[in-house]
C-alpha cells in the first residue's frame, strides 16, 4: 500500500488558511489532519469548530480530525456535521473507549484511537480489531515543531505485530517530528499514514514536500 500523507493544518498560516487548504487540494495529500486542543488534556489551545467548518467548506480531501480533548464523545455530532472521514480520540481521554468507538462508527465516521508517547501499545489489545486506525504520537501532544521521540519506532513495530497477531486491519498513523529523515524509518517500521506539519508548511514548496513524502 502506498503511504498516505495527511498534512497537519496546525502548522498552516492561519492568516491565510484558505490558500493553504487550496494548496492541499491541488497537492498529492490524501487527507487533511486537524488537531483540536482544549488546553486541559494538552497544554495548548488550537482551534475549534467554527474554524473547522470554514476548512470543511474549502477542503476537497477527507478530514482526519484528531481530538486532543477531554470527553471527546460529547462532540461526535459536531465532528459528523463537518463531514469528517475519521474521528480520532485519545486512549487516555476515554475510560469507556469501546463505547466511544461504537458511537463514532454509528455516526458514519471511521473510528481511530491515539496513544501518547508514555502509553504502552499492549493496552490496545482489546480494542485493536474495532478501530480503523491507531495514531502513535511521536512527540508529546500540544505543540507543533517538536523533536521526534526515537522510541516511537519500537512502538510502531510492536503495534504492527499486534495488528498481525490479532487479524486486525487497523492502519498505523504517526504524528510528530515527521520529515524526510524520519519518514523512511517510520514506513520501514510499519507506518501507513504520515502526519506532517512543519515538514510541509515550512518547506519552500509545500506541494513538493508532500510529493517527496508520497514517493517513500
Amino acid at each position: 500500500m502506498k503511504t498516505i500523507v495527511s498534512p497537519s493544518i496546525l502548522s498552516a498560516d492561519f492568516g491565510n488558511l484558505q490558500a493553504d487548504i487550496e494548496m492541499l487540494n491541488r497537492s498529492e495529500a490524501d487527507w487533511i489532519h486537524a488537531d483540536i486542543m482544549d488546553g486541559v488534556f494538552v497544554p495548548n489551545i488550537s482551534f475549534g469548530f467554527p474554524v473547522l467548518k470554514a476548512v470543511a467548506k474549502v477542503a476537497q480531501k477527507p478530514l482526519d480530525v484528531h481530538l486532543m480533548i477531554v470527553q471527546p464523545e460529547k462532540f461526535i455530532p459536531e465532528v459528523k456535521a463537518l463531514g469528517a472521514y475519521i474521528m480520532n480520540v485519545h486512549y487516555e481521554a476515554c475510560p469507556h473507549l469501546h463505547r466511544v468507538v461504537q458511537q463514532i462508527r454509528e455516526a458514519g465516521m471511521q473510528p481511530a484511537v491515539t496513544i501518547n508517547p508514555a502509553t504502552p501499545v499492549s493496552l490496545l489489545k482489546d480494542i485493536i480489531k474495532d478501530v480503523y486506525m491507531v495514531l502513535v504520537m511521536s512527540v508529546n501532544p500540544g505543540f507543533g515543531g517538536q523533536a521526534f521521540i526515537e522510541h516511537s519506532l519500537d512502538k510502531i513495530r510492536e503495534l504492527k505485530a499486534l495488528i498481525n497477531e490479532t487479524g486486525s486491519e487497523a492502519l498505523i498513523e504517526v504524528d510528530g517530528g515527521v520529515n524526510m529523515e524520519t519518514a523512511p524509518q517510520l514506513i520501514a517500521a510499519g507506518a501507513d499514514v504520515l502526519v506532517a506539519g512543519s515538514a510541509v508548511f515550512k518547506a519552500s514548496s509545500p506541494e513538493e514536500a508532500i510529493h517527496q513524502l508520497k514517493q517513500l
